[in-house]
């Protein structure tokens, strides 16, 4: 079977399976968990990715569990690919946020929309610094420094958008 080329959640999935079987739940998880502080993955991405990269023969299928989960695991195939996708560029950043797209509209806002904008976005980014923080510190307890090191960049980017919050226009 020839091999394709993998786009990058399928390629967090293949990478998550090097730590052993999984459902389609509990890569989720594992997504949430290792990935979320600076990689976002839905959980209907998870699910149409699995039978995508399993018709590529990059993972298969374990005997079904408990209400019909479906393990999947990582095939040597698989593991050529995600090697492959690892040594390839990673492409430009995709920048989406969603606070700054309503503040570049800041003109249509009530004052009080704003300061509201404003709040919200600071509660948000102060506590997922706090969360990444933890992750990173624990990551690096762990022996972990790369996971540690990407962790890293999540609290230098809540940080940026903290810093950037106390500049906005609020009128």
């Amino acid at each position: 079977m020839p091999d394709f080329q993998i786009n990058p959640t399928a390629a967090a999935l293949l990478g998550l399976l090097h730590e052993g079987a999984m459902t389609g739940g509990q890569l989720m998880a594992a997504a949430e968990r290792r990935l979320g502080p600076y990689w976002s993955m839905t959980r209907s991405q998870v699910y149409r990715e699995l039978p995508v990269l399993a018709e590529m023969g990059y993972v298969r299928l374990g005997k079904p569990g408990p209400r019909s989960s479906q393990p999947y695991a990582i095939t040597a195939s698989g593991k050529r690919a995600f090697s492959r996708w690892l040594a390839e560029a990673p492409g430009r950043d995709a920048l989406r946020n969603p606070v700054a797209l309503r503040v570049a509209f800041g003109q249509q806002h009530s004052g009080d929309q704003l300061q509201e904008l404003y709040s919200t976005a600071n509660q948000y980014h102060s506590e997922a610094m706090g969360m990444a923080k933890e992750q990173a510190k624990e990551a690096k307890k762990n022996g972990d420094q790369y996971g540690a090191a990407a962790l890293e960049f999540a609290v230098a980017y809540h940080k940026a958008a903290l810093t950037w919050l106390k500049a906005v226009p609020t009128e």
